[in-house]
């Protein structure tokens, strides 16, 4: 038997069980396990072994009528997620939430996506627009996206990039951030600067709100709090 050399072979019933938990994520609600299967692409048997072990390791739990939910287990892997990084940029986030009375999050880039990894919303403020921390999107949309895009080679881009997002990305190069409008959520706006991490990983720091905003006093004080963060921890 003749072995085959290169990368090996990946789990067929891992894969299906990380995605199980990527679809439950960005379900907006609770799901069936019809709905799962569906999404998944597979028989309702299948679907149900795999929540099933879900289940056994508090990934997924149940409410009432058999409709499923993350589990709280996952949340406890969650606090250990880059320990050094959270305890770092939720205090300047915290900061500048406060400071410009709106939402501020840290994202970072995962393959073609920007993945909100920490988020803070300001205090008693009016209007509040929710960033849930693992909320993704595609990186060539928003601002913190075109941030992320601005600290890559583009051989590293994502294959839809447009003219219109070269034009930012260029922008964030020569002025330091980036602005958007109705990219992600219609409705919304947003501006991010980019945020250099250890190891070549590259991050951004974002500001997301609804309707009128000074942009430039935005960016600056964000490029601030991403300054404070590698300053506050270089090893990040």
């Amino acid at each position: 038997m003749v072995e085959s050399i290169g990368r090996p072979a990946a789990s067929q019933t891992l894969s299906r069980g990380l995605h199980i938990l990527e679809i439950m994520a960005d379900a907006p609600g609770p799901l069936s396990i019809d709905d799962v299967a569906s999404s998944l692409g597979v028989h309702r048997s299948v679907a149900y072994r795999l929540i099933r072990t879900l289940e056994d390791h508090g990934f997924v739990s149940r409410r009432g009528a058999g409709h499923l939910v993350l589990g709280t287990r996952l949340a406890a892997l969650a606090g250990g997620v880059e320990r050094d990084l959270q305890a770092v940029a939720v205090p300047e986030l915290t900061l500048a939430a406060r400071d410009l009375g709106m939402t501020c999050f840290l994202g970072v880039h995962d393959r073609d996506e920007c993945v909100t990894f920490s988020s803070v919303e300001p205090p008693r403020a009016v209007a509040v627009v929710a960033q849930r921390p693992g909320t993704r999107h595609p990186v060539r949309l928003g601002a913190p996206g075109k941030a992320i895009l601005s600290q890559l080679p583009s051989e590293q881009w994502p294959e839809d990039v447009t003219e219109d997002d070269l034009e930012q990305i260029r922008l964030v190069r020569e002025r330091g951030w980036a602005e958007t409008s109705d990219e992600v959520i219609e409705g919304l706006q947003s501006v991010g600067v980019p945020l250099a991490l250890s190891g070549g990983r590259v991050a951004a720091l974002a500001a997301v709100f609804v309707g009128a905003g000074d942009r430039g006093r935005i960016a600056e004080r964000l490029t601030a709090a991403a300054e404070a963060i590698r300053r506050a921890s270089p090893e990040v």
